[in-house]
């Protein structure tokens, strides 16, 4: 399924087989880090993954984990940098509500709730983490 922002040249899909080296690129553009590649092709065949591409430069891309009854959520929305401004961000939040079969659940980073409030998300139950050491 493929979407056109009429603002913008960045085309959006519903995207079941993406990428891991091109999601990788991107994780990397927006938090740098050492990612195993097999485990996080894992992750990414566990969640709906909705992309934004600028012809074939993945740019954007939000997830969801869902059980497809009770609960969803948003595991992370990432956007280059350099695409920033264009509501990119903005329009992949859209699609994952719309593509979502439950209602959507995000734990804002600090500094990054008054993205979610504008978009008509408010704010429930509050989060808690308990960190492991990544493979």
């Amino acid at each position: 399924m493929k979407y056109k922002n009429g603002e913008t040249r960045i085309t959006y899909t519903l995207d079941q087989d993406l990428c891991v080296t091109k999601f990788l690129s991107l994780v990397n553009a927006v938090w740098p880090g050492e990612y195993h590649e097999q485990f996080t092709k894992e992750a990414i065949q566990k969640t709906l993954n909705i992309t934004a591409w600028d012809d074939k430069e993945l740019v954007g891309c939000v997830r969801i984990l869902t059980d497809g009854y009770f609960f969803g959520t948003i595991t992370e929305i990432l956007v280059r940098s350099e695409y920033r401004g264009q509501k990119i961000g903005r329009h992949l939040m859209e699609l994952a509500f719309e593509h979502s079969p439950t209602s959507l659940f995000i734990g804002a980073q600090p500094g990054k709730e008054h993205f979610f409030e504008k978009l008509g998300y408010t704010k429930s139950i509050q989060s808690f983490q308990k960190k492991k050491q990544r493979k």
